[in-house]
């Protein structure tokens, strides 16, 4: 008569490791025998959220330089539009993707835009338009 029954073999790699009540020693990096405390922690928290603040004014101080935002529309003072309606020219700052036929529709809107692009390109002498500039037109 045979037995079917399970069979359990443990060996020292597979034994469960008891509890001890010895102490543990751990092994401590050279310079590193001090714990964090709390208030180390929070001093770390501290100069990362300093950094933080003065990495984003550095990057606004950098855009500020740059020409500030793209969405905007041009900026002047509001004595220079009425200065320049009165003497019947107008003015327009070219913005990043211009082309002479949308540099003419901002300068003059009631004229054949065909001829004002024209006389821009013959001004111009065939430089390229460049953000930032300012083109006025007399007309």
């Amino acid at each position: 008569m045979s037995h079917a029954g399970v069979i359990t073999i443990t060996t020292r790699a597979t034994a469960r490791q008891r509890p001890t009540t010895l102490p543990r020693h751990t092994a401590v990096a050279a310079g590193g025998s001090r714990a964090a405390t709390r208030a180390t922690y929070w001093r770390r928290r501290i100069a990362v959220v300093a950094l933080a603040v003065a990495l984003v004014l550095v990057m606004a101080q950098a855009g500020a330089a740059l020409g500030g935002s793209l969405a905007a529309p041009e900026r002047r003072p509001a004595g220079v539009a009425t200065a320049a309606a009165s003497t019947g020219s107008r003015s327009t700052v070219v913005r990043p993707g211009d082309s002479l036929w949308t540099v003419a529709g901002r300068l003059a809107p009631d004229a054949e835009r065909r001829s004002v692009v024209d006389a821009l390109a013959e001004a111009r002498h065939g430089t390229v338009l460049v953000p930032g500039e300012t083109i006025r037109w007399d007309a």
